[in-house]
């Protein structure tokens, strides 16, 4: 699945892992290599010759081969000396070739590797039929300046396109990628959501939209996809993308405080560096302490309700005295609100009548909802990996009719109250069709809360249907 929405993207080449690892590695691999998919497959190597039978066995059209090329690492990793590395990086170059495969030659630890050794082993590799080199970064040492200063000369003096591979250790991947792109580098490596070892590596969605606009170059990537296969990456991994992420992360494209949101309502430029549309997302005014009126005005508007001076400003005081408890006004809240102050009563869409859980420690979590979608009542279950999965589960299959691409991108929990009685808040954020709200439910039961939330958040998404 992220094999091929990475292939949507427009991304040139997938690393789709590590063939020598194990079994079902190679049977991941050689999955996503007889896929169909555009773009160049290919799997890491050491340099053995084993790797690269197991690569040839997934049907891979590349390897991306490693070898070590600091001190450190030839001499703690290999035991070997420099000349040794050089010869055995040529054979497995050479061997590889010979067996129909693109080869990508890395040197791991360049950055911390004498310049002259590294050069002359990128000499032999093309010698031996190297298509590409790659310089790789692999502890975050390099900074932007000698990114620039290696790329310049090695770009200028190698007869082979280079790559650059970032790591983020100091929190320079992303800039430090750009440098050496700039400088001459003709790929670079990165990934959704910056994941990888330790700290990551160079962000996809960082180093694209640097490019795209910042320098203005057109990297061919389908930019506004990007947020999509972010969250995609995230569902899978079970990895959640940090809410102050650069673009992707939460906060990202999200107002609150009433300067800015006055701000954005002359000229949205005035606090965004750029639409957040351009990455298939859509900004987020939210609400709480530090919202000003202007805040409540677009929030407002972007429900599609008007309210007057008096109006607006009793449910000001209302999202003010909730955020002053601390609390978080979601979507929904805001909803709820406006509605008693406008005095208008809408008929939610999606109603529930009663759910039943049955889970324990030798039970598979299940649960039956009864609901009335449209006036029409629905009976359905589900299972799950907990009684509250199982009823988020029954609940979607219940009301596929009218809501079936609604995605649950965020859950939290929070308990506002101490001991085994407390009250509980959940927090969701759902999307459909590229609309994302917030939406919340507080009981002292976390499966209802977390009910409560989703039916919230549910029909106000069918709602601006």
């Amino acid at each position: 699945m992220i094999a091929r929405a990475l292939d949507e993207l427009g991304v040139s080449v997938i690393e789709a892992g590590s063939a020598i690892t194990s079994k079902g590695e190679r049977e991941s691999i050689k999955a996503v290599a007889n896929d169909g998919l555009s773009a160049e497959i290919c799997s890491y190597c050491r340099i053995v010759k084993a790797d690269v039978d197991h690569a040839l066995e997934c049907d891979v059209d590349s390897i991306h081969l490693v070898a070590p090329v600091s001190d450190l690492h030839i001499r703690t990793k290999l035991n070997k000396d420099r000349d040794a590395v050089r010869k055995i990086a040529a054979d497995v170059t050479e061997y590889a070739k010979d067996h129909g495969l693109i080869v990508e030659l890395s040197g791991e630890d360049s950055s911390r590797a004498d310049l002259g050794f590294l050069k002359a082993l990128y000499a032999d590799g093309i010698e031996a039929g190297a298509d590409r080199l790659c310089y790789c970064d692999t502890v975050g040492l390099l900074v932007p300046e000698k990114a620039t200063e290696i790329f310049r000369e090695l770009s200028a003096s190698l007869k082979a396109p280079i790559s650059i591979h970032c790591h983020n250790d100091f929190g320079f991947a992303t800039a430090n990628t750009v440098a050496a792109l700039a400088a001459g580098a003709k790929q670079a490596h990165v990934t959704i959501n910056g994941l990888g070892e330790r700290s990551g590596n160079a962000a996809l969605e960082e180093v694209v939209m640097s490019l795209e606009w910042l320098y203005k170059y057109d990297t061919g990537i389908k930019h506004e996809q990007i947020y999509r296969i972010s969250r995609l990456v995230s569902r899978l991994t079970g990895i959640p993308v940090a809410p102050n992420k650069a673009l992707v992360g939460g906060n990202a494209f999200t107002h609150e405080a009433g300067i800015h949101v006055h701000g954005l309502l002359a000229d949205k430029a005035t606090y965004e560096p750029m639409s957040p549309e351009q990455i298939g997302r859509q900004r987020q005014i939210v609400l709480g302490k530090h919202a000003g009126r202007s805040s409540i005005t677009l929030a407002l508007e972007e429900m599609g309700l008007k309210a007057g001076e008096a109006q607006a400003e009793e449910i000001f005081a209302r999202v003010k005295q909730i955020g002053d408890q601390g609390k978080f006004v979601s979507d929904s809240d805001l909803q709820t609100i406006a509605e008693n102050v406008l005095d208008i009563y809408t008929e939610p869409i999606v109603k529930l009548e009663e759910f039943t859980i049955v889970s324990g420690n030798r039970v598979t979590p299940t649960a039956s909802v009864k609901l009335r979608v449209k006036e029409k009542e629905i009976v359905q279950a589900g299972i799950g990996n907990g009684p509250v999965d199982a009823v988020i589960n029954a609940i979607r299959r219940a009301v596929r009719s009218c809501a079936e691409d609604i995605i649950l991108e965020e859950f939290h929990v929070d308990a506002i109250t101490g001991g085994t009685d407390a009250l509980v808040e959940v927090r969701m954020k759902l999307s459909k069709d590229g609309k994302t709200i917030t939406s919340s439910g507080a009981r002292t039961d976390i499966i209802t809360a977390s009910v409560e939330a989703l039916m919230n958040g549910m029909n106000r998404l069918v709602r601006e249907d």
